[in-house]
């Protein structure tokens, strides 16, 4: 059974604010405002040449730049891999480079959100310049929420029938706990404030970090640093240097820091080192929202959720879109936002909150049986990216991935577990 038409907030106009409010208008006559805090649409991909005054992002009272993008920067996935679910990535007739036809640049990929913007009538929902800095329920009730937001120097309040927060989470650095760092003499930095390899020249560099940054940076500041030192948390990484550059290490995890600048592996090397680079990822934060303890962020995880969107105490009217990462993340997104969607719609019912709780509690209890930290929780990885994305559509109303699509990325992630993610974006699909 259809439910009336609602009020609802979305908050955040990149990915996942977009995916969101397109679901919302396709579904239901719903009333949609959506708040972005910039003058312009599409989150983490608009890049921002500057950066912060604290390069480690602990300042409290900094300015605080959003993006994290480098000039650089390509996406991880083939573009075959960065479309919503039913509006693909496509290849634009200027892109000749075989290597970026494959692996888009980020200022493709902002296109490619302007045109689905454009294509959906998106962008007259979007309340541009608006800064949420409080979100609540209005006396305690679940079906009511108060938006406070702060435009142009003025705050102003609104009224809500369900809010949707998609504020993402490349934004707030997460750092390395460090032995020692308190009076090491180096440079530090985290790469959110990493704009370029200037900064490096001829510098002894230790990189905190294998994922995705930290493969990409370190590539490219070891065309004008002495040395790059890349320390995993992976046990299984031993010291060994990169078969196609000369200048770069893997190494262990950092067992402390010491007052001469030595930084010391746990493999037992050391070296000295000029900067220290935190490619360590980033901290869920959403200070705006008050839930008087329903929901809260514990070691970056955001809970407690059903299946990553629904807190049960509060569903459906408080839900979250964009949380999970190391996955198919543009395709996911869209699939919670539908999701959201429909039963926002009454399209589609939740278990009770006794239910949702249970199983949200049984997946904790999983996630610690295996051995798998808490600040994990909202990583998919990609053996679970199907049986998570197949539930979704199924949710959503749709049939399961595609069998190209499954194939297109058992491919890619088949290459890079079998040849090193450092080789991974040598691949072309063919």
């Amino acid at each position: 059974m259809a439910a009336p038409p609602l009020k609802v907030a979305v908050i955040g106009a990149g990915v996942g604010g977009l995916a969101t409010a397109r679901a919302l208008k396709s579904v239901a006559n719903h009333q949609i405002v959506v708040y972005e805090k910039s003058d312009r649409l599409g989150g983490t991909w608009v890049y921002d040449p500057r950066v912060e005054s604290d390069p480690l992002g602990l300042d409290p009272n900094r300015e605080i730049v959003h993006g994290s993008l480098y000039p650089s920067l390509c996406t991880n996935l083939p573009r075959q891999l960065m479309g919503f679910w039913d509006y693909p990535f496509r290849t634009r007739k200027n892109v000749v480079d075989s290597y970026y036809r494959t692996f888009p640049k980020h200022e493709e990929v902002l296109q490619f959100l302007i045109e689905f913007a454009e294509e959906f009538e998106l962008t007259e929902l979007i309340r541009f310049g608006s800064e949420v800095t409080r979100v609540e329920r209005v006396d305690s009730r679940c079906d009511e929420w108060v938006v406070e937001s702060r435009s142009n120097g003025l705050s102003s309040e609104e009224v809500f029938d369900a809010v949707i927060v998609c504020n993402g989470h490349h934004t707030q650095p997460r750092l390395a706990h460090l032995q020692g760092i308190e009076k090491w003499p180096g440079k530090q930095l985290h790469s959110h404030n990493y704009r370029g390899p200037e900064l490096f020249q001829d510098k002894i560099v230790v990189v905190i970090g294998d994922g995705p940054s930290g493969i990409d940076i370190s590539i490219e500041i070891s065309t004008v640093a002495k040395q790059v030192y890349v320390s995993s948390r992976d046990p299984n990484i031993t010291i060994s240097k990169l078969d196609f550059k000369d200048n770069i290490w893997q190494h262990s995890k950092i067992n402390c820091v010491h007052e001469n600048g030595e930084v010391e592996f746990i493999d037992g090397a050391s070296v000295f080192a000029d900067i220290i680079l935190h490619c360590t990822g980033f901290e869920y934060h959403m200070p705006f929202l008050k839930t008087d303890g329903i929901v809260t962020v514990d070691d970056n995880r955001v809970g407690p959720l059903y299946k990553h969107v629904f807190p049960p105490k509060l569903a459906p009217r408080l839900s979250f879109v964009g949380l999970t990462y190391r996955s198919l993340v543009v395709m996911t997104i869209d699939l919670q936002a539908k999701w959201v969607a429909n039963v926002l719609s009454g399209k589609q019912t939740l278990p009770s909150e006794e239910e949702m709780l249970a199983e949200t509690e049984q997946h904790y209890r999983q996630m610690e049986a295996k051995g798998i930290p808490k600040h994990h929780t909202h990583r998919i990885g990609h053996e679970h990216f199907f049986e998570y994305l197949d539930w979704l559509a199924t949710e959503a109303g749709y049939a399961k991935v595609d069998e190209e699509t499954k194939l297109i990325t058992k491919n890619y992630f088949n290459f890079a577990v079998e040849n090193g993610f450092w080789r991974a974006k040598e691949w072309a699909i063919e």
